[in-house]
């Protein structure tokens, strides 16, 4: 797949879809600092890769992160989000041990829940504008 400016082909279709994605923390739990949400930026658009998917704007607060992803029509949101924060939980486990004892209760990082909200009628700037104003712990 190409990536053209802000419409995408594949080999049957063009395609410009966009999902907001936002993860809760277990029992929202304020347990990340900057390098966290460093380590799951990089997490993240490493398994947006991997869905052929791209990583537009990411950012988060100490117990919630936002994420705007520009998806290929083939992939479904559900598993795109499962995998996102599957692989998220067990790596900020090994990166980050100290994570371990505050936020994995139950021994997961997210709450099983998740917000996932298709953006065509707001411009994107206007939600990439709304990312970029989260209060980003240092």
């Amino acid at each position: 797949m190409e990536t053209k400016q802000a419409i995408r082909t594949g080999r049957h279709c063009v395609f410009e879809l966009h999902v907001h994605l936002v993860f809760v923390t277990k029992y929202r739990g304020k347990v990340f600092t900057g390098a966290h949400l460093n380590s799951l930026e990089l997490l993240f658009d490493r398994v947006c890769r991997d869905f052929e998917a791209e990583l537009q704007e990411f950012n988060g607060e100490t117990d919630h992160v936002h994420l705007l992803v520009n998806f290929p029509p083939k992939v479904a949101v559900s598993r795109l989000v499962n995998s996102l924060k599957g692989v998220s939980s067990r790596r900020m486990k090994l990166l980050h041990p100290e994570l371990v004892q505050p936020a994995y209760r139950k021994n997961s990082l997210w709450s099983p829940s998740y917000f996932a909200g298709s953006v065509g009628g707001a411009p994107l700037s206007m939600v990439k504008q709304y990312i970029e104003q989260q209060s980003r712990p240092d």
